[in-house]
């Protein structure tokens, strides 16, 4: 009898020592396969604005020239770079901003200085910097902003090519780009038809053998934000300066430019010095 009580006692043994290793072998497996599914740093980065990791800085999978990591994917932050992009061009109509450096100001410079303002921290200081007339029309962009941005101060691609590590201290990418330089490298054709454009796309013209420049940019604003003049047809640009003139910004409605004295500046389709309109690549 006492043979057989500790039989049976042996064989309880046996089973819960058989019942624990099987709870470790589940535990152990369970553990490597949440380990297979964690997020990759890609992932991680993606969703956390503040960082742009170095793999999506290295790809370009549209091959458009720009990093993955410098476009704005999300379409809250594309709305919300067009708000704060068109406010601020529209803003230098009423007030040139002391911020908006006196040498850079021509047609170009109004995109590049509206552009790069778009992308900063919209905190008080920096409504303090820019001056009167600004009010927060939109959240900041998310996926990152200028200071922690993935090229810096160095928005604007300078020549032909898809993105590839080393392009941003071999020359591809600088702070300056012409009138012709942010058309060619920096926007994609949206068509010459203004029923596709929307806020923020820019209009192109063309006037070989006329200026010394011949390529002129003007901003889409769509409705105005700072003016109670109900028309969808604003647009604003520089006039561009010259030795003699530091020119100035005008904002005024396509319907108007249609009736412009001279065609070469009409913005229709049957005017072939009106290049049509064209999407800024970071938001396309």
């Amino acid at each position: 009898m006492l043979a057989f009580r500790k039989r049976r006692q042996l064989n309880f043994a046996l089973l819960l020592l058989l019942a624990l290793s099987l709870v470790l072998i589940i535990s152990f497996s369970l553990g490597r396969n949440r380990k297979r599914y964690d997020p990759t740093p890609l992932t991680r980065a993606h969703n956390n604005p503040a960082n742009t990791d170095a793999h999506s800085l290295s790809l370009d999978s549209d091959n458009d020239g720009l990093p993955d990591g410098a476009e704005l994917e999300s379409y809250m932050d594309r709305e919300n770079f067009r708000s704060w992009f068109t406010l601020i061009a529209e803003g230098q109509f009423y007030q040139l901003s002391k911020e908006w450096n006196a040498e850079q100001r021509d047609c170009a410079g109004l995109v590049r200085f509206a552009w790069r303002e778009a992308l900063r921290r919209h905190d008080r200081p920096w409504f303090q910097k820019m001056g009167p007339g600004y009010n927060a029309i939109a959240p900041d962009v998310k996926r990152y902003q200028l200071e922690q941005g993935p090229l810096g101060e160095k928005l604007f691609r300078t020549n032909f090519g898809a993105y590839k590590d080393g392009d941003l201290s071999n020359g591809n990418f600088s702070e300056f780009a012409d009138a012709r330089s942010l058309k060619s490298f920096n926007t994609k054709f949206v068509g010459r038809d203004r029923h596709h454009a929307q806020p923020g796309d820019l209009l192109y013209f063309h006037q070989p053998w006329v200026q010394k420049f011949p390529f002129h940019v003007m901003v889409f604003l769509g409705n105005s934000k700072l003016s109670e003049e109900k028309s969808n047809d604003w647009v604003v640009y520089h006039t561009g300066a010259s030795p003699t003139d530091e020119g100035t910004v005008k904002k005024v409605r396509l319907s108007v430019l249609d009736q412009h004295p001279n065609r070469r500046w009409r913005p229709v389709e049957s005017n072939s010095n009106f290049l049509g309109f064209y999407r800024l690549k970071i938001l396309d």
